[in-house]
């Protein structure tokens, strides 16, 4: 490949990353989660006690419904398997729905 079709094919990636995350504060959705204690069990890449939220992103992509599907499972206190033990998830600390669709659209875009 040239040189100038390996740039345009890299140039070409990164608008397309960009426009994944587009319309997300990533910023804001880090510290509702921080708040929420969602890092407790879940990491951005490695799974914990609960999946990476890049496993997450990997399950739902593509599906129409994966930001619904994400938003009950962060509105709804799903019961959930942690070390083979049923438990109820937290929700996300706030009341507002633009704050879950941000952090919805966050995981999403991993």
């Amino acid at each position: 490949m040239s040189r100038i079709a390996s740039i345009a094919v890299l140039a070409a990636g990164l608008v397309a990353a960009a426009g994944a995350r587009a319309g997300v504060d990533e910023g804001a959705a880090e510290a509702l989660m921080k708040k929420s204690g969602c890092f407790k069990c879940h990491s951005m890449t490695a799974k914990k006690s609960g999946p990476s939220y890049k496993s997450v992103a990997e399950k739902l992509r593509g599906k129409p419904d994966a930001e619904a599907v994400l938003f009950k499972h962060l509105t709804t206190h799903p019961t959930v398997k942690v070390d083979g033990e049923d438990e109820k998830h937290d929700s996300l600390k706030t009341t507002n729905d633009d704050d879950v669709r941000n952090v919805v659209r966050y995981i999403l875009s991993r």
